[in-house]
């Protein structure tokens, strides 16, 4: 820091201090029982210029070392700024080191975020490479088995690889617009049964060549939510279930209600969770035995299942026995909860 810009900085200061001592000089000059001529005025300031000079030149020296300090962690590029902050010297200087921490500290935080996000994205994209690569593959065998011989049966088999293919990149959109879902969503009462039915028939094909019976419910219900996320949603919970259901098993789908809260509830017959897995079904990328050992999975579905309910003010929930069935249940809040949820 420069010196002429160190006076400037003590403009007000100056002000102050001339302003002072012209009224302690017209003081002794006016007030006649005081036995002070000009001369002596005239020593008083000199001496207290000089004093006040010495005080500026001490303080410009503890400013400008703390200045040049800090100057020199600006420019010079090295990491771990914050940690080589001067001492401070006043409690200014204190504050401001005290405030550089708290925004040093969010700014990490922030990059911290962002890191995780973009990890996150990235290990999402290369297993859905992975895994949208083997529908592409059995669909090119089935085709390159079936050039001499072609069927019906194998139109079904390509578009069960198809409706695979659809379901992956279905889920990829869904997972890249979810932080934005505030744009993106409209909240309506709509009829869970007619959901189902548009639901079962786009699996059809599935339900018919697995052999896997399916029970709607008898009742209709109307819940207050967004018709393509909720389509999306359950679409994920069914997806499960087909595929963790064996041949000739069953899917149970019903509704219920009581005072605060609807349900939709869908049971398979299929292999069922182990118990050490079934608190972790929820989380990004998690796949468990069954997605390790019988299926290939990205560990995704139920993962976005669950943050797209959170965010349509909806709660998911599942229970299960190994061996024997799979219940996952969405809850709809009744209407007064469910705007205190989505606030």
């Amino acid at each position: 820091m420069k010196f002429k810009e160190f006076l400037y900085d003590k403009i007000y200061t100056f002000i102050f201090y001339f302003v002072t001592m012209l009224f302690i000089s017209l003081v002794f000059f006016l007030d006649g029982t005081l036995q002070v001529n000009i001369s002596n005025i005239l020593y008083i300031n000199a001496v207290c210029f000089v004093f006040f000079l010495i005080y500026l030149l001490w303080e410009y020296f503890l400013i400008n070392k703390h200045y040049s300090l800090i100057k020199d962690i600006i420019y010079n590029e090295k990491e771990d700024i914050i940690h080589r902050l001067p001492k401070p010297n006043t409690n200014v200087q204190y504050i401001y080191n005290e405030l550089l921490k708290k925004i040093y500290e969010e700014q990490m935080l922030k990059i911290e975020n962002l890191y995780n996000l973009k990890k996150e994205n990235q290990e999402f994209i290369t297993s859905w490479v992975h895994e949208i690569k083997t529908p592409i593959s059995v669909c090119r065998l089935i085709i390159e088995n079936s050039i001499e011989n072609p069927s019906e049966d194998i139109l079904y088999s390509i578009e069960e690889e198809i409706n695979k293919i659809d379901n992956y990149v279905e889920q990829a959109l869904y997972y890249s617009k979810s932080d934005d879902f505030s744009k993106d969503y409209f909240i309506k009462e709509i009829s869970l049964l007619s959901i189902l039915k548009e639901i079962i028939k786009k699996h059809s094909k599935t339900f018919i060549s697995k052999g896997i019976s399916v029970e709607l419910p008898d009742n209709s219900m109307e819940v207050l939510t967004d018709k393509k996320w909720l389509i999306f949603i359950i679409n994920q919970i069914i997806s499960n279930s087909l595929k963790y259901t064996p041949k000739g098993g069953k899917i149970k789908i019903f509704l219920e209600k009581n005072e605060k809260e609807k349900r939709l509830i869908i049971i398979d017959n299929g292999i069922g969770i182990k118990n050490e897995d079934i608190g972790r079904v929820f989380d990004r990328g998690f796949t468990g035995h069954n997605g390790r050992e019988n299926y290939k999975s990205t560990g995704m579905g139920l993962y976005l299942a669950k943050k797209l309910c959170e965010k349509l003010g909806h709660k998911i929930s599942i229970e299960s026995k190994y061996g024997e069935y799979t219940k996952v249940t969405i809850h709809f809040p009744k209407l007064n909860d469910y705007y205190n949820t989505i606030k």
